[in-house]
């Protein structure tokens, strides 16, 4: 499925497989970060799709999904908006999302407007405040002086801890990053550094789960912490042996937390 959001072209992927004569699935949208796509959440799709009817899509600049050049392209409420793009276009209007790493962020500024269209909010490897974020910073220079190449192959190890993946995933992940865009990744780098949602946290409402790696070299357990304590209904976990790349690594994992929470929820926000 393409979107068209009239800034760019969104390529989408819809999972639904229940039979057409069940009540239907709610939805639930998947938003990836920085230089991956939607294929990221593949192994996402066996612990959801039978409870869910599950919305990929390539984000903005990424993947197979062009972004168009002007003023406005690199904005956290244009990200947001394309969240909102994608579920329209699937014929949502309220949706569970989860977003991991920069789609996390853009997560929460959805979910803190009025209105908001999430039922439940899951985020992974998610900082509300991009300033933290030093590493980001550098990304420029090493894209200058040493190319895509030689950064993915750095990305890999603050990614991943030794061991935790396949050599198929290895191969597929970063093979995937090195091809990015370098100017998208430079734009959404650079957006991610200057935001700060601080005070946009206490006004969502839905149900919000924070799945947060125990060693990311971007976002500390400390940086989810201060957001669980100003989103009002917030759990966080923890999750041992992981860094940045958490929902590749530990993808079932963080898929069956994100079902069980929503499981717990009362009223409109229980589904599945």
């Amino acid at each position: 499925m393409i979107c068209e959001t009239g800034s760019g072209l969104l390529h989408c992927d819809v999972t639904d497989i229940a039979p057409p004569w069940k009540h239907p699935l709610p939805t639930l949208v998947l938003c990836h970060g920085v230089a991956t796509d939607a294929q990221l959440w593949s192994d996402w799709l066996p612990v959801l799709a039978p409870h869910f009817r599950v919305v990929r899509f390539d984000t903005r600049g990424f993947g197979r999904s062009k972004a168009a050049g002007g003023p406005g392209q690199w904005t956290i409420n244009r990200f947001a908006d394309d969240i909102v793009a994608v579920a329209t276009a699937a014929s949502a209007h309220r949706f569970h999302l989860v977003g991991e790493s920069f789609g996390g962020p853009a997560s929460l500024h959805l979910a803190a407007r009025a209105a908001s269209p999430v039922i439940t909010l899951s985020c992974v490897s998610t900082a509300h405040r991009g300033a933290t974020i030093e590493l980001v910073r550098r990304w420029r220079e090493d894209l200058r002086v040493r190319g895509i190449q030689a950064w993915s192959d750095e990305m890999m190890s603050r990614r991943f801890p030794p061991g935790v993946l396949t050599p198929d995933q290895w191969d597929w992940f970063s093979r995937t990053q090195a091809a990015c865009d370098p100017e998208a990744l430079l734009a959404v780098g650079e957006l991610l550094v200057d935001t700060d949602i601080t005070q946009e946290l206490s006004r969502i409402s839905a149900p919000t789960l924070l799945l947060t790696p125990d060693a990311s070299p971007f976002v500390t357990v400390e940086l989810s912490s201060q957001i669980r304590q100003r989103v009002p209904n917030c759990e966080l976990a923890v999750f041992p042996n992981s860094r940045h790349g958490l929902p590749f690594s530990h993808a079932a994992q963080c898929a069956q937390a994100v079902l069980d929470f929503i499981r717990r929820q009362p009223g409109e926000a229980h589904a599945g």
